[in-house]
């Protein structure tokens, strides 16, 4: 305990020795040159702010400036539901963006996409190639009697698949007009 007590004298005396050699430099001097002094070994502290004339968003911009960063984020999401401020993408650079804008004078051309899946209908078939459609869709559907082939032939028109890939589509469709019927995809 002594020893520290005996460094904390030193101190002191020292402290009040270096004051006193100062009295000569007038205190704004002084004041100045430690101002100058804790900003050149404080580089981290933030620059002066530049103060609004409006008194409210003084307040407003020193009540954010303490709020943690999660209470900032909860802030802003909050602002973004109570002011309904939808979510946009920023683009990655400058550049991009630039090439983005281009187009945009010109009219868009829009390219519809190709359909993958499509829905095989019977719309009618030649009467002399009755029997031979109606083995087909029997043959093409095995839960179907031949009595419910036919009628399902009969009661035109009927989609015979649905939700089928392009090529087996094609195939089908060709199939079925090689017996001489009309057969649409859609």
């Amino acid at each position: 305990m002594s020893r520290c007590s005996g460094a904390l004298r030193s101190f002191t005396r020292s402290a009040a020795f270096a004051s006193s050699s100062r009295t000569a430099v007038p205190l704004s001097r002084r004041m100045a040159t430690a101002a100058a002094t804790t900003a050149k070994t404080n580089p981290s502290s933030p620059p002066p702010l530049a103060k609004s004339p409006d008194a409210t968003i003084n307040r407003i911009v020193d009540d954010i400036s303490t709020l943690t960063l999660l209470q900032a984020a909860d802030l802003v999401s909050l602002l973004k539901s109570r002011l309904n401020i939808q979510e946009i993408a920023m683009p990655a650079s400058a550049v991009p963006a630039a090439a983005a804008a281009a187009p945009a004078d010109e009219p868009a051309v829009e390219v519809p996409k190709e359909k993958t899946v499509f829905n095989v209908k019977l719309e009618s078939f030649d009467a002399t190639s009755k029997p031979k459609v109606i083995r087909e869709v029997k043959a093409m559907n095995p839960t179907l009697t031949l009595i419910d082939a036919k009628k399902f032939v009969e009661s035109l028109p009927q989609i015979l698949k649905e939700n089928m890939p392009k090529e087996d589509a094609e195939k089908m469709q060709k199939a079925f007009e090689a017996l001489g019927a009309v057969v649409k995809l859609e």
